[in-house]
C-alpha cells in the first residue's frame, strides 16, 4: 500500500479556480473520505490524484515520489466510478480480468487473481453471469473487483453508492468497510453523504468552495467543528443556529443574551470576544435535554412532530426567531401540533461562532473521544 501527500494543490480552468491550496497527508492504510456539497471540488481532487486531470500547481506524491506528470497507469492507483462502467457483453469474470489482459498478464495469474477477489467479494457463484443478470449491489461489487485484481497501491472511490437504493447503500457501505479492514489498503472515498463519511472514515476531509474547511476524525469534527460550515454540514438533522449577543466574555466562558432577552453562559474560550458582539449559538437537535437537567430552558410551539419510532423530531416555533428549531426527543413522548414544548440546553453542549464563522473553542471534552 502507499501514503499520499498533497502540497498546495490547485486546479483551475482558465480564471476559474476549482481547488485551491490543498495541503493533505494520507497515511498508509488510512480510509479517508472527501465530503462536501455539490461543486466543492471533491471529485476534481480525486481525479487529480488518479491522473485523469492535470494539476495546475502544487505537488502530488505517492510514497514520497512526485507523480504530477505520470499517466494514470503508472501511478498504481485504482478507481471505482459512480457508474459501474461494465462491459455488457462480457461475463463477470471477463469484466474483472479485462484490465489484466490489456496489461498482458499471464493467463494463469489472471485466473488466480479473479478467483481470489471474487471469493473476497462473494462473487464466486456469479462469474459466468453478465451485468444485466446482476443486482445494483452485485454490479458495484464487480466494479470494485475489477479494480482489486490489479492490486493498486491506492484505491479511489468516486461516489460509488449514489446509484443504489437506501437498503443497498447500507449493505455496500458495510462491505466496503469490511474490505478495507481485510486489505488494510489506502482508500480515498468521495461522497456528498455525511452519513457515509461519519460511518466509514478513519479521517474526514470537509471541503467547501474548493478549499479544506477541516480535517479530522469523524467524532472530532462532529463535537469540535472549527467553523460554522463544518458544524452545519455534519450531523443529521442539521445543527440549529440562533443569533445571540455577547454580554461578557473570558477565556472560560461567554455570557450570551438569547432571543427574548434570556441569558446563559456558554463554556467556550471567549478570548477576543467583545461585549455587544453579534454571535451565533449552535445546538444539535440530539443535545436538547429534559428541563430539570438543563442550565437553560426555552418554550416553543410545536409546528410539526415526526414520529420515527425510537425518537421524535419536533419542529418548534420560538418567539423572536424567524426559523424553525429542531429538537430530537424520546420516541415514547407524546407530542401534538400546537402544544407548548419545553427544551433544555446544557452549557457544555453548545457551540458558539463569531461573525466570520470561526468557532470559539469548546472546553468540554467528550468522553466518546477522550476516554
Amino acid at each position: 500500500m502507499a501514503s499520499l501527500t498533497l502540497r498546495n494543490i490547485c486546479k483551475s480552468y482558465g480564471d476559474i479556480a476549482i481547488t485551491r491550496d490543498i495541503d493533505l497527508d494520507i497515511e498508509d492504510g488510512e480510509f479517508v473520505v472527501f465530503v462536501g456539497p455539490s461543486g466543492c471540488g471533491k471529485s476534481t481532487l480525486l481525479r487529480l490524484i488518479a491522473g485523469l486531470e492535470d494539476i495546475s500547481s502544487g505537488d502530488l506524491l505517492i510514497d514520497g515520489q512526485r507523480v504530477n506528470e505520470l499517466p494514470p497507469m503508472e501511478r498504481s492507483v485504482g478507481m471505482v466510478f459512480q457508474s459501474y462502467a461494465l462491459y455488457p457483453h462480457m461475463t463477470v469474470a471477463e469484466n474483472m480480468a479485462f484490465g489484466l489482459k490489456l496489461a498482458k498478464v499471464d493467463k494463469g495469474a489472471i485466473q488466480r487473481k479473479v478467483a481470489e477477489v471474487s471469493r473476497i467479494l462473494q462473487l464466486d457463484q456469479l462469474l459466468e453471469r453478465k451485468p444485466k443478470d446482476l443486482s445494483g449491489g452485485q454490479r458495484q461489487r464487480v466494479a470494485i473487483g475489477r479494480t482489486l485484481v490489479r492490486e493498486p497501491k491506492v484505491f479511489l472511490f468516486d461516489e460509488p453508492l449514489s446509484n443504489l437504493d437506501a437498503s443497498l447503500r447500507v449493505q455496500m457501505r458495510i462491505e466496503i468497510s469490511r474490505l478495507h479492514q481485510r486489505l488494510k489498503a489506502t482508500m480515498v472515498y468521495v461522497t456528498h453523504d455525511q452519513v457515509e463519511a461519519m460511518t466509514m472514515a478513519d479521517k474526514i476531509v470537509v471541503l467547501n468552495a474548493g478549499q479544506i474547511a477541516q480535517v479530522g476524525q469523524p467524532l472530532e469534527l462532529y463535537h469540535y467543528p472549527r467553523n460554522q460550515f463544518v458544524a452545519g454540514f455534519l450531523g443529521s438533522p442539521q445543527m440549529n443556529f440562533l443569533k445571540v449577543r455577547a454580554l461578557g466574555a473570558s477565556s472560560e466562558a461567554v455570557q450570551i443574551e438569547m432571543p427574548g432577552g434570556y441569558r446563559m453562559p456558554v463554556l467556550v474560550d471567549g478570548s477576543g470576544v467583545e461585549v455587544g458582539e453579534e454571535l451565533t449559538l449552535g445546538v444539535r437537535p440530539e443535545h436538547f435535554v429534559a428541563v430539570e437537567q438543563a442550565d437553560f430552558a426555552f418554550h416553543g410551539e410545536v409546528s410539526v412532530a415526526e414520529r420515527l419510532g425510537d425518537h421524535n423530531l419536533i419542529y418548534l416555533t420560538l418567539e423572536g426567531v424567524d426559523h424553525i428549531i429542531t429538537v430530537r426527543s424520546d420516541g415514547n413522548q407524546r407530542v401534538a401540533v400546537g402544544q407548548t414544548f419545553a427544551a433544555g440546553l446544557m452549557a457544555n453542549q453548545c457551540h458558539l461562532f463569531r461573525a466570520d464563522g470561526q468557532a470559539c473553542p469548546r472546553h468540554y471534552r467528550e468522553p466518546a473521544i477522550y476516554g
